[in-house]
């Protein structure tokens, strides 16, 4: 297939990147950068399967040869999603999950190609329901600090699916639950590599509270594979991605010092009040991957961590 990749560039992206141009799709990457790095696809920008375009997607196309021909899938992987930017970039947030989305959407119906989107499990909010499967409407703040990215997800889910009803469109759509691994942009505010860096520094690893939140973290290499596995698919539905296993916050402080062998002490903190609205729960329900993709995860959480220190320590500075 030949791909329009917007997000190319950033932590989930240049994987489905990598994946992609190594099965011998040809890939056009479009990133603005602003949470992206170049670095992340820099192994790929010298083969002939890859070309990465600078361009912010809220912004009109630019006249760049490898955006003339057209393309048979059109990837939406375009956004800031992390706490620091969600208290830093919330108009950017909001303008790519409408006008950017759009954009690609428009860009797919004048192509004929499929469109995938990808969202998120903040879709759920702090949810009512647990684990959550995809039936279940949620249970989201529209005014919260977060709700800059919750309810950009939504829209951009509501437009993707007005697209399919009203063009006939293909389309995916992928909620993708807590993702962590190789090429994270340290200093986000993701709580895996805050906690990881804290160790790696000999800092206290700082718990919100008394740690007992949840979250199920999924390695970036199966959730790569399940992204690639809906957009192979026939399935034009929104599908869960993402680990089932769930821990708490202080489980995984735990064993990030294990991973790391820091001698960091784990402490108790208030939450700051940009993190109001965090989910106390979040786990997916995958029975539909399961049985419509044929997907699960196989990384276990000791050993996708043991990866991700492994990268920091050899490509992000850390002792």
């Amino acid at each position: 297939m030949r791909v329009l990749l917007a997000g190319g560039a950033g932590f989930i992206g240049s994987h489905v990147a990598d994946v992609l141009v190594n099965r011998g799709d040809e890939v056009v990457a479009v990133d603005n950068l602003c949470t992206g790095r170049a670095s992340n696809v820099a192994h790929l920008v010298s083969g002939p399967l890859f070309t990465l375009v600078q361009h912010d997607i809220t912004m009109p196309w630019p006249d760049h040869p490898a955006l003339r021909d057209p393309f048979d899938a059109v990837m939406d992987l375009a956004s800031p999603a992390s706490p620091n930017d969600f208290a830093t970039m919330p108009l950017e947030i909001l303008a790519v999950g409408s006008t950017g989305t759009r954009a690609l959407l428009d860009r797919a119906l004048a192509d004929g190609a499929r469109f995938f989107l990808a969202s998120t499990s903040e879709v759920y909010g702090d949810p009512l329901v647990h684990p959550q499967p995809e039936t279940y409407w949620g249970n989201v703040s529209s005014i919260g600090p977060r709700s800059c990215y919750d309810e950009a997800k939504r829209f951009s889910e509501a437009l993707t699916m007005a697209y399919h009803r009203v063009h006939g469109l293909p389309i995916r759509i992928v909620r993708i639950f807590n993702t962590y691994g190789e090429r994270m942009r340290p200093g986000d505010g993701r709580v895996v590599n805050t906690f990881v860096e804290q160790a790696l520094r000999g800092e206290p690893i700082t718990l919100h509270g008394d740690g007992a939140q949840t979250r199920s973290f999924c390695h970036v290499s199966d959730e790569v594979r399940g992204i690639v596995a809906l957009l192979d698919s026939d399935v034009q539905e929104p599908v869960n991605i993402g680990n089932p296993g769930e821990f708490t916050m202080r489980q995984l402080a735990e064993l990030v010092l294990a991973v790391t062998g820091s001698s960091s002490i784990i402490t108790s903190v208030p939450l700051p009040p940009e993190r109001e609205g965090d989910p106390l729960q979040r786990c997916p329900d995958i029975t539909k991957a399961r049985d419509l993709l044929g997907w699960e995860p196989s990384v276990q959480l000791s050993e996708g961590l043991a990866r991700m220190v492994h990268h920091f320590r050899t490509h992000e500075g850390f002792a």
